[in-house]
């Protein structure tokens, strides 16, 4: 049988990490603009800079830091801040897209900027350059027969509203993201089919994505700023629908599988607690409600949602048409608080014996690909879409520019066979997989550039010195088979 004809093989990015263009074309000031770059394998987090009211600098986590009363995060002229630059799709976008298309992309995710289009995030009136520019880069997407799947937030939020609203904390983002959300949609209506909603939804519990202080001190401002992320979610596929009917509209989740260490019954309820961090998001966007355990939760930890009227009509009315996933590594569950643990995706995870890590600790873990598909597909029977998957390495420049990447390329193989098992042998409605950093681009987790993922390689280092040249790895060429193929050939 083998993939359906149409199956969308391409690639995902994401603005704050690809584009750059920092305040170009009237672009404002998004929460990514101010965080540093970091250090993964040497624990060097990244950071935020302060001003605080008697005119000191501060620097803090971005992971959820109480912020200090009076303190403005702003840019701090002698720091360096990887999306400023990123790897600068904004100057190149019409030479990356050529690369695409010649690798046989049928589609590529990006997201849009929220801070192009609004630089604060409240105004009225849209800015056009920022509308132009995306137009563009839809019309040379199109030229090439390449369909866009666009991610609406990115880990992205403008800075006013964190710093003058407290973010999704309060209830007035919504109505600031529904107009962003209102202006892209009728302004690309004709020309992007295939949203996301929140890229990795399970994952928006911090500064970073929320906009919030006291993100991990106070569970209850956290739990109600996700209730005005999943509200907006539903709002946007209701919406859209009234737009344009054909659009279809998933939600975007970091789904891994847990496995329990062993058949001890504690470690079992230890997965089930652990995989319902990720099916709350799952079950809501897709079922409509709340489950009855996260209800119970927030009732024993004291935390009183506030709902306006209306709200859980909305979340039933607003379920998503496909599920868009995250799929890297596994983990494993248990009881036992001394395991050893090991790096994963914007997480720690417990070690998995019988697997191999990437040069990062994330577990390799292709099987666990089908799983997921399998349970996903059993649990919601609704279309499925590995929006992201790829492993990240230090990739070597030989003496005459070209880069061997074997261990990319096995990886990739090994995780579609599984997918190919999922579609044949399971009856997996999957419609498209696109590996993660398509190119090369600044790590979300850590801020560095030589965690690399791109089958096409750019000349830039963790501290922003290159020229940005692009070069084919040999996982491009692999890839390029794939696609022409519908992956008959890996």
């Amino acid at each position: 049988m083998g993939f359906k004809e149409g199956f969308f093989w391409g690639g995902a990015t994401a603005a704050n990490q690809y584009e750059g263009g920092y305040l170009s074309g009237g672009k404002g000031l998004a929460i990514q603009d101010v965080i540093t770059g970091g250090d993964g394998r040497n624990n060097i987090p990244r950071r935020m800079a302060l001003k605080l009211a008697d005119g000191s600098t501060k620097f803090i986590d971005r992971r959820g830091t109480e912020v200090p009363d009076g303190a403005v995060p702003y840019v701090d002229e002698n720091t360096y801040y990887p999306s400023h630059v990123a790897t600068d799709f904004y100057h190149h976008y019409k030479e990356d897209i050529a690369l695409f298309a010649e690798m046989g992309f049928k589609s590529f995710r990006l997201s849009i900027n929220w801070t192009r289009i609004f630089p604060n995030g409240d105004e009225k009136e849209p800015n056009e350059k920022g509308l132009q520019f995306y137009d563009d880069i839809f019309d040379e997407m199109l030229k090439y027969g390449i369909e866009p799947q666009v991610t609406i937030v990115h880990f992205d939020l403008p800075l006013h509203l964190a710093t003058e609203y407290d973010g999704w904390y309060n209830r007035k983002t919504i109505d600031f993201y529904m107009n962003y959300v209102e202006t892209i949609f009728n302004r690309y209506k004709n020309k992007v089919k295939y949203w996301l909603t929140f890229n990795e939804i399970n994952f928006c519990k911090d500064y970073t994505n929320l906009g919030i202080t006291e993100a991990l001190s106070r569970p209850d401002k956290v739990a109600q700023a996700v209730h005005h992320l999943l509200v907006a979610a539903a709002k946007t596929v209701i919406r859209g629908h009234e737009i344009n009917p054909d659009f279809m509209i998933g939600m975007m989740i970091n789904y891994s599988e847990i496995y329990p260490e062993d058949c001890n019954p504690e470690n079992m309820w230890k997965r089930i607690t652990e995989k319902r961090l990720r099916t709350f998001y799952t079950d809501v966007q897709n079922k409509g409600f709340y489950p009855e355990w996260k209800l119970i939760e927030y009732k024993n930890a004291g935390i009183e949602l506030k709902m306006e009227e209306g709200d859980l009509e909305t979340l039933k009315a607003g379920t998503v048409d496909y599920i868009g996933f995250s799929y890297y590594s596994t983990s494993v569950a248990t009881v036992n608080v001394d395991a050893k643990r090991t790096a994963s995706n914007l997480e720690s995870a417990v070690k998995n014996p019988y697997l191999k890590a990437n040069d990062w600790g994330w577990q390799i873990d292709p099987v666990g690909l089908r799983i997921v598909l399998n349970e996903l597909w059993d649990r919601y029977h609704k279309p499925l879409w590995i929006v992201e998957n790829g492993l990240g390495a230090i990739d070597n420049v030989e003496e005459d520019g070209s880069i061997h990447d074997p261990y990319r390329i096995d990886y990739m193989k090994q995780h579609i066979i599984e997918m190919k098992k999922a579609v044949d042998e399971d009856g997996v409605d999957l419609m498209g997989y696109m590996p993660w950093g398509c190119i090369d681009v600044v790590s979300a987790g850590t801020g560095e550039m030589r965690k690399r993922y791109g089958f096409i390689y750019v000349d830039m280092d963790d501290d922003g010195n290159g020229d940005l040249h692009r070069a084919r790895k040999d996982s491009f060429y692999w890839y390029q088979k794939v696609c022409q193929s519908n992956g008959e050939e890996l």
